[in-house]
């Protein structure tokens, strides 16, 4: 056997995993893995400009392509930088592998310079964490990683990587497979329990699929589009399920949950038998637990068995691939003759549509605008009321993704997210829709947006708050709008309750600050103006191009379930609109 070291064996463990793309940013703890990689002409090595930005890139990364996410950085606080995306990533599902240096294991436990418990840190967050402590451990860990972080319930996997180890000779070996003792991901069906709730399904007169983001990680958009066609059942999706059917097909109801829209939310509560597929039933989308879908007989296919009756207890559970299960459904299921219950549907999204009405510049209007002028792309949110009004407005389908954070709802996230998926995904159009807080968390990544000439469209919702908890403020705090507003100055008014025209200049300028960068910036206060922009961002073919939409400042997303309330009880318009 030849004898290579571990930082070469490193970057030949990349390669037999097919490693294209390696986010990564260099420090004392890594160096050696960096100068491993230093020409290599195999693996694209990404530099961002801080290692937030670097992960939440590969998260984007790793969502739109179906890869694993891969990240280098060194130890102490380049670790620590990791912990909001790892969470992020690790919440949703995404199969991402972080390496992080680490100081020699002489010095481990001796408050070294930069020594941190990177593996301590992120065991609760992440799927696996693991220090490798000897060199001969070196290949099967890192192909362990791979292997437990792809398959089964995808998550995160974080691997330290001591500098001694790093250094140190030995075997060029890289095992093509390997077995982990205790860990064995179900692959199969229970046909006896899907037969069962087949039954059920077959005898139900007001049936419902609810899918959620475990469809999109199975890859099983196509299946499940053909499961609602041939059986006719209405599809609510949650945040994170949203496309699992075209947006636009005729089953699709919408979004379930607190801004959920009223149809899904009343056809949940009125259902008599509520087919779940790769869901956690988290609090977002269930409301007051004891009355959420309070008349039905719950299926539940999930790939981990854990998420099964943890939140909503269930009538058929089913530990299954979203992928298999549905396949093996769609050989079994039938027509169901339900048409009072879809006419019934039908009647409820005509008389309560989504609607922010016509007035002015809104949200609503730059999504539509969205939908009409990119089939082919791939959409990023950032968290607040930019990513519930995408949520709700934005057209998905075969060709078009939209990525989120959904279970950590993590502000920053959309923008780097999208350089990840612009990278994986070079051909296609890559378009962000933000707030402007979650855009300022991640700023500095319009350099790596520049510098490798990544013409993503960056959307940025701008009312000069932080809308999302200034809707809170508004609706349930008395409008007491305490640290929400971004045009703040220490000259303001104490207790502002609402804004007015002689509020402060927004700062930054996100336009000068764009160009400063090296990007393009556009501004758009009127309706009339949305596509001119969008059509001038699309003739950008080297550069991001960042459009600025100035909307109403206090415009919110409706409907709302108030806290502790039912999914029935939704509030549909503001107070003072209502009779």
């Amino acid at each position: 056997m030849k004898q290579i070291t571990g930082a070469d064996l490193f970057v030949r463990a990349l390669k037999e995993e097919a490693v294209d793309t390696l986010f990564a940013y260099p420090g004392g703890q890594a160096i050696d893995l960096f100068n491993a990689l230093y020409g290599e002409k195999e693996i694209d090595v990404i530099l961002p400009r801080h290692e937030q930005g670097l992960i939440h890139a590969a998260d984007g990364y790793a969502r739109s392509t179906g890869k694993v996410g891969v990240c280098l950085v060194t130890s102490g606080p380049g670790a620590t930088n990791l912990v909001t995306g790892i969470a992020t990533a690790n919440y949703d599902s995404v199969p991402l592998v972080c390496f992080t240096g680490q100081v020699a294991t002489n010095l481990i436990g001796n408050d070294a310079f930069q020594e941190v418990d990177i593996v301590g840190i992120t065991r609760s967050i992440c799927k696996y964490a693991v220090t490798v402590r000897n060199r001969e451990d070196l290949a099967e860990t890192i192909k362990k990683a791979f292997y437990i972080a792809k398959t089964g319930k995808p998550g995160v996997v974080v691997v330290d990587l001591p500098k001694d180890v790093q250094r140190a000779y030995g075997s060029d070996f890289y095992p093509e497979e390997i077995a982990v003792r205790g860990y064995k991901p179900n692959t199969s069906v229970h046909m006896g329990q899907l037969n069962k709730a087949l039954d059920i399904l077959n005898h139900a007169e007001k049936p419902v699929f609810l899918i959620g983001g475990g469809v999109h990680i199975a890859h099983a958009e196509k299946e499940m589009t053909q499961l609602a066609e041939l059986t006719g059942v209405p599809v609510i999706t949650t945040i994170m399920g949203k496309g699992a059917i075209p947006t636009t097909n005729s089953s699709y109801v919408g979004n379930i949950g607190i801004h959920g829209s009223y149809a899904a939310n009343a056809a949940i509560s009125n259902c008599d038998v509520l087919f779940s597929i790769g869901t956690r039933f988290n609090d977002r989308i269930t409301g007051k637990i004891e009355e959420f879908a309070g008349n039905a007989k719950i299926i539940h296919i999930d790939v981990d068995a854990t998420s099964i009756s943890r939140n909503i207890d269930v009538d058929v559970p089913i530990v299954a691939d979203a992928k298999k299960a549905i396949c093996a459904l769609l050989e079994k299921a039938k027509p169901l003759h339900i048409s009072e219950w879809t006419d019934e549907i039908s009647r409820c999204k005509k008389e309560y549509p989504i609607d922010m009405g016509a007035s002015g510049l809104t949200p609503q209007m730059i999504i539509q605008s969205i939908n009409e002028g990119f089939k082919d792309a791939v959409v990023v949110t950032d968290v607040g009321q930019n990513q519930l009004w995408a949520t709700q407005f934005l057209d998905i389908g075969e060709n078009k993704q939209m990525l989120t954070s959904g279970g950590l709802g993590t502000m920053g996230y959309g923008f780097p997210a999208a350089i990840g998926a612009k990278l994986g995904n070079p051909h296609k159009d890559v378009i962000v829709i933000s707030g402007d807080g979650g855009m300022q968390m991640n700023i500095q990544e319009m350099a790596t947006a520049v510098v490798y000439e990544l013409p993503i469209i960056i959307c940025i919702l701008n009312n000069g708050y932080l809308g999302n908890v200034r809707q809170w403020q508004e609706m349930f705090y008395e409008r007491r709008y305490s640290s929400t507003c971004m045009r703040y100055r220490r000259s303001c008014e104490i207790g502002c309750s609402q804004p007015g025209h002689d509020c402060p200049k927004y700062t930054p300028d996100f336009i000068a600050l764009a160009e400063s960068y090296g990007a393009k910036g556009i501004r758009v206060t009127k309706a009339e103006d949305i596509k001119t922009a969008l059509d001038s961002a699309k003739q950008n073919t080297k550069m991001p191009t960042v459009i600025e939409f100035i909307i109403d400042r206090e415009a919110n997303v409706l409907p709302i379930v108030p806290p502790g309330n039912a999914l029935n009880d939704m509030i549909l318009e503001r107070e003072e609109n209502r009779e």
